[in-house]
């Protein structure tokens, strides 16, 4: 046998259920309708209690963060940062070639040129 698991209640359920016990005139009708619907006279008092304060009618909302819309931009933004790290390392690598070459002309002795010599 698995694990029972809890039963969960919609605040429609839970108002459909109020009504039809608010709406019973003989004696016995509530009960019926507990035995019905499988339900303990605790679960309406409770459900009557958050009908009172108001918050049987904010349980409809959908639990969790709210959705937040995507930005447009947010996908451009991103691809324009993984390119603009790509170039970055490219180059920090040349200018890591032009220092190497740099160094190896002068142990060579070869005299470079005057663009090579602004940077």
């Amino acid at each position: 046998m698995g694990k029972a698991e809890r039963r969960r209640f919609t605040a429609e359920y839970k108002q459909k259920v109020l009504r039809e016990a608010d709406n019973w005139q003989r004696p016995g009708g509530i009960g019926a309708l507990l035995r019905r619907e499988g339900l303990y006279w605790s679960n309406l008092s409770n459900w009557r209690k958050q009908r009172e304060s108001g918050e049987l009618a904010g349980l409809s909302r959908k639990r969790g963060p709210e959705h937040r819309e995507k930005n447009p931009l947010s996908d451009r933004v991103r691809e324009l940062e993984r390119e603009n790290g790509r170039l970055k390392r490219r180059a920090e690598r040349a200018e890591g070639i032009v220092e190497l070459q740099k160094k190896v002309s002068e142990i060579l002795g070869i005299e470079l040129g005057e663009s090579a010599e602004k940077d």
